[in-house]
């Protein structure tokens, strides 16, 4: 029986793994599907800013309520994993509890591992109420309707159900361990599943190995079935949380990148020595799609935790105007999976949609580049780089720009300033005060 078990666990873990990379490689094509670009300077701060905003959760603490609820399950889904690695072990070998020969230290790590799972509990129970309950504000924006919110509420459920799953196993064991079955040597501390012991009281040792079992086989097939559903829910931020912080812009935000070729027309232009006369024109300017995104503006998408700071923040959004920067992520994540399935599909040719099928003109101008939305993100997202390329598209390919907008193109085009009069008559304001 124990080898079948056995034989039925690392089966049970070779589907969940190979799924996983599977699934997880085709985001990363997906990612992969933007332009290149080149952030791999400034090592040490990068690692700097990952281990400070990633590890560290430094700009969760604006909001200190859900940050410190935040920590408790950041910080138990991470230290519980050690649990997972001996349930893990202990499936593929066939052994029960194999670190208890660590003895005191096996004690204290398990109490601990309990006290954060409940921890992960009741920080999941008040996100489930502060989401349904007191109903805060960003998680009911349009964007949130249908799948994001059931998204959400599913995640938390399973949080909730795995750390029950957790505690029953424990307390089942212990139940054994009293009982002084075979097999379940006295091992561990468990100072919250010990209250979930009376339950059990009445039971035979065989009913208990059997309960041990099941809840043993909930726990950690629900891991496996949590890690498959990871690539599909905006969880993977878990994940893509850390790379999607190394490779932070490191200048500041304010900060607009000139485009490469435009800079080169205007050094031949002056007759600069480091122009390049050899550089061929651009194909394009801005982006219209994903594609013509760089592969960090996707990475981004993909990374959003559609936790709305960007948008609770936002000026525009305040004011009563269409833009979100959440849905901003959320729709370049949804074109990006779109443009995925139909090359999973074998699909060659382009369909008839771009970014600018999900992403309105209305929203685009309705930014007015602050860079709220970028400070606030807590893991470094910057919807103000997708708005912008987006933006570039609309005035340099499209020439569709708000009529304000093509007043000030036409002055500075024709009198080299945004107002409405030549260089000559410039001046004329101080001739006239003497």
């Amino acid at each position: 029986m124990q080898i079948v078990q056995q034989i039925v666990f690392v089966i049970s873990l070779a589907i969940a793994g190979y799924f996983f990379y599977k699934n997880v490689s085709k985001i990363r094509r997906n990612i992969l599907l933007g332009r290149d670009l080149d952030r791999t300077d400034n090592p040490k701060e990068r690692w700097m800013t990952m281990l400070k905003v990633a590890f560290g959760q430094t700009k969760m603490v604006a909001r200190p309520i859900p940050a410190i609820l935040h920590f408790f399950v950041y910080i138990g889904f991470i230290l519980i994993n050690i649990e997972v690695l001996e349930i893990i072990i202990d499936g593929i070998f066939g052994t029960h509890r194999v670190f208890s020969f660590l003895g005191p230290v096996y004690d204290v790590a398990i109490g601990f591992f309990e006290v954060l799972a409940l921890l992960v509990l009741v920080g999941c129970v008040l996100f489930l109420t502060r989401r349904f309950i007191n109903r805060i504000p960003r998680f009911h924006n349009p964007e949130m309707k249908g799948w994001p919110t059931k998204d959400a509420t599913i995640i938390l459920i399973t949080e909730i159900v795995l750390m029950l799953a957790i505690l029953l196993m424990n307390a089942s064991d212990q139940a054994l361990q009293v009982k002084g079955a075979a097999h379940y040597a006295v091992a561990g501390s468990f100072p919250i599943s010990q209250f979930f012991v009376p339950l059990f009281e009445n039971a035979s040792v065989e009913s208990l190995v059997i309960l041990e079992r099941v809840f043993w086989w909930f726990h950690i097939l629900g891991i496996l079935v949590f890690l498959n559903y990871l690539p599909y829910s905006k969880h993977f931020h878990i994940i893509l949380a850390f790379p999607n912080t190394y490779y932070s812009k490191l200048k500041p935000k304010g900060q607009v990148e000139n485009i490469g070729s435009i800079t080169n027309e205007v050094k031949m232009m002056m007759g600069m020595p480091d122009a390049d006369s050899n550089a061929p024109p651009p194909e394009s300017f801005g982006a219209k799609d994903v594609t013509d995104l760089t592969w960090k503006n996707i990475m981004d998408s993909y990374t959003c935790t559609e936790c709305g700071r960007c948008t609770s923040v936002c000026p525009a959004n305040q004011t009563g105007k269409l833009l979100s920067p959440r849905k901003i992520m959320m729709d370049t994540r949804d074109r990006a999976e779109e443009i995925g399935k139909r090359i999973d599909a074998g699909v060659t040719e382009p369909d008839d949609k771009n970014l600018l099928s999900y992403i309105t003109a209305e929203e685009l101008w309705a930014c007015n580049s602050c860079n709220a939305c970028a400070e606030e993100c807590p893991i470094n997202i910057d919807p103000l780089d997708i708005i912008g390329q987006l933006r570039q598209y609309l005035v340099m390919e499209k020439a569709e720009a708000p009529a304000e907008l093509n007043m000030m193109f036409t002055n500075i085009e024709n009198n080299g300033a945004p107002w409405q009069f030549s260089a000559s008559d410039r001046d004329k304001w101080a001739s006239e005060i003497g």
